[in-house]
C-alpha cells in the first residue's frame, strides 16, 4: 500500500485579496502562511515520508521546505503538481472576474472549461492523475507528501472517488490542508479529506 498525502499549499497575499494567482511567479507565503506552513510541520513531525515533492510555484516550494525540515528531506520539484494556468485571469480579482458571462460558463461545467489563454481543466485532470499514479508507482509501501494547489488537489481527489469531475469544486481543499489517499492493488481509499487537525501516525500502518 502507498499512502499519499496531497498537500496544499500555505497561504499568501493573493489569496487574502481573493485574487487569481495562476501561475504568476513571485507569489510567497505571508505571514500567516509562514504560521500555516510551521503548524503544517509540526502535526506530520512523526509522520514516516520517503518523499515530499513540491509544484515549482514559490508558494509551495517554501511550504514543502518548511514541511521537509524535520524529516531531513531534499524536497523534490516536480512540474505535474503546478497550479492551473488561468491565462488571462492571472492578477485579476475573483469579485470582477464573477460579473462575466466567462466565469458562469465555468460555473455551468467546470470540467469542461478552458481559461482564456491558459489551461483546460480536463488537461489539469490528465497531467495531475498521470503524475499521482506515476509518483505511487515509484513508491510501492511508502508515503509520500505532494504539495500542489487547491484545483489540483480537487480534481485528482474528484477522480480517485470516482466523482462526476463536474463536480470537483464541492471539495474543499484549504490552504495547508492534508487530504489522504492509500493505494493498494485493487482499489485506492479516502483516508482524509481538507484535514487540519492533529494527525496521529502511530497506527499508519495497520489502517
Amino acid at each position: 500500500m502507498t499512502t499519499v498525502l496531497l498537500i496544499r499549499h500555505a497561504s499568501n497575499d493573493y489569496l487574502k485579496d481573493k485574487r487569481m494567482a495562476g501561475r504568476k511567479s513571485g507569489v510567497h507565503l505571508n505571514e500567516q502562511g509562514q504560521r500555516e506552513a510551521h503548524a503544517l510541520a509540526q502535526r506530520l513531525a512523526t509522520a514516516p515520508l520517503r518523499a515530499i515533492y513540491s509544484s515549482p510555484l514559490e508558494r509551495a516550494q517554501e511550504t514543502a521546505h518548511i514541511l521537509a525540515q524535520p524529516h531531513q528531506l531534499t524536497v523534490q520539484i516536480h512540474d505535474g503538481l503546478i497550479e492551473v494556468d488561468v491565462g488571462d485571469w492571472t492578477d485579476q480579482t475573483i469579485a470582477d472576474l464573477e460579473k462575466t458571462a466567462m466565469w458562469q460558463q465555468m460555473l455551468a461545467r467546470p470540467f469542461d472549461f478552458r481559461f482564456p489563454n491558459g489551461e483546460g481543466n480536463a488537461d489539469v485532470h490528465a497531467r495531475i492523475v498521470a503524475t499521482i499514479d506515476a509518483l505511487v508507482a515509484a513508491h510501492r509501501e511508502h508515503i509520500i507528501a505532494l504539495v500542489s494547489h487547491a484545483d489540483p488537489i480537487k480534481i485528482a481527489l474528484a477522480h480517485y472517488l470516482g466523482m462526476n469531475l463536474h463536480y470537483f469544486n464541492r471539495l474543499a481543499i484549504e490552504p495547508a490542508s492534508v487530504s489522504i489517499l492509500k493505494f493498494n492493488e485493487t482499489q485506492t481509499v479516502l483516508y482524509r479529506l481538507n484535514d487540519n487537525g492533529a494527525l496521529d501516525w502511530r497506527d499508519a500502518r495497520k489502517e
